[in-house]
């Protein structure tokens, strides 16, 4: 199986270089308006943000912030084939402008911008962001009425483009191989993650990015492995470090990014290097898991009714038994005008 990824450098509010209908999943997390780090980006965007900022009108600031993103919405909705899936991760913001502290709530923005546009709200996730910090309250803290709920939480919104659920040829390779574990499923289907853990992204000694709690691994992989098949195309508009390639490459599915910055797009050839070990181990642990599954339900006297056709342990459902992991054997890179492009070669991972 070969996948491509190609990374382009540009602006995600025109994706000329992508054909209409040629993606089949989206998986971004844009920057969040109305948080201080992305002020100045929006501002270059339209100068009138910096303006309502500098006024004290922090609605018209949120409200210009969206309509930026909202014309990558317009690129996202031309290029996603029909029932296909975009997932956005998006936080709110507290903020205090002139006299006034409030949230400014983005999901809900981002909600009515792709309903808008003919997308079908599907039942989203609350990521759950641990945080280490002990004195995290905000406002005159234990002194009535004027502390607040912190926010510890980030939404991964998920919507189906008009054209309803995508059909397959009946027993499709593709899909049935992509199958994702029996409890996997129960895990990632449920509407909170608690399970996942931020990220501390420090790249390059000029300082390209240093934030934490960033855009973690398992958030693409997981929703790569929910939404879409071996095969398909994974397009993330705000690329950022590149972390949404990396679990499309992990994951045996294609993919392309769009990045302003090209000193981010340089840097993801260090972390393409580390690819082939880390879809081994990315699949390992998931067999492992699963053994982990397999022998507790025989200690509590249950069986599993089915067995795996590639690997040796039974599986739950009918649906499991050709459920096959691969790992990359191969990376050929190639530098493009404006970017780069990756092909990448995987061989089935066999089990231990």
């Amino acid at each position: 199986m070969e996948t491509t990824h190609r990374v382009v450098v540009g602006d995600a509010r025109s994706l000329a270089s992508i054909d209409d209908e040629s993606v089949e999943l989206v998986i971004t997390s844009p920057p969040y308006p109305m948080i201080e780090m992305w002020d100045e980006l929006f501002a270059e965007l339209d100068p009138a943000i910096e303006t309502a900022l500098e006024a004290g009108d922090g609605d018209e600031a949120f409200s210009l912030m969206h309509d930026q993103l909202a014309r990558v919405w317009d690129e996202v909705s031309r290029v996603l084939v029909d029932g296909g899936i975009a997932c956005v991760n998006v936080g709110d913001a507290t903020r205090s402008i002139g006299d006034r502290f409030r949230v400014y709530q983005n999901h809900a923005r981002v909600a009515t911008d792709f309903e808008s546009r003919g997308f079908d709200p599907l039942p989203d996730v609350l990521w759950r962001k641990p945080t280490n910090s002990a004195a995290k309250f905000m406002g005159s803290g234990m002194l009535a009425p004027n502390a607040y709920v912190t926010l510890e939480h980030e939404h991964v919104l998920i919507f189906r483009k008009a054209g309803g659920s995508r059909s397959f040829e009946p027993g499709a390779n593709r899909r049935y191989e992509a199958a994702y574990f029996w409890e996997e499923r129960n895990r990632w289907f449920s509407d909170l993650w608690s399970d996942v853990t931020g990220e501390l992204q420090q790249l390059g000694a000029d300082g390209a990015r240093d934030r934490s709690a960033a855009f973690p691994f398992e958030i693409p992989y997981r929703l790569c492995c929910m939404y879409s098949v071996y095969g398909d195309t994974v397009l993330d508009p705000f690329w950022g470090t590149g972390t949404t390639s990396l679990a499309a490459m992990c994951a045996g599915r294609s993919s392309i990014g769009v990045e302003l910055d090209e000193g981010l797009v340089s840097v993801f050839d260090e972390r393409v290097g580390e690819v082939q070990s880390m879809a081994t181990d990315v699949g390992r642990r998931r067999l492992a898991r699963h053994r982990d599954f397999v022998a507790s339900r025989r200690d509590e006297g249950a069986s599993l009714s089915y067995e795996s056709s590639h690997y040796d342990f039974p599986v739950t459902t009918s649906q499991e038994r050709d459920l096959r992991l691969y790992s990359v054997e191969s990376v050929e890179r190639e530098r493009l005008p404006s970017g780069r492009r990756y092909r990448l070669d995987h061989t089935p991972l066999a089990a231990e």
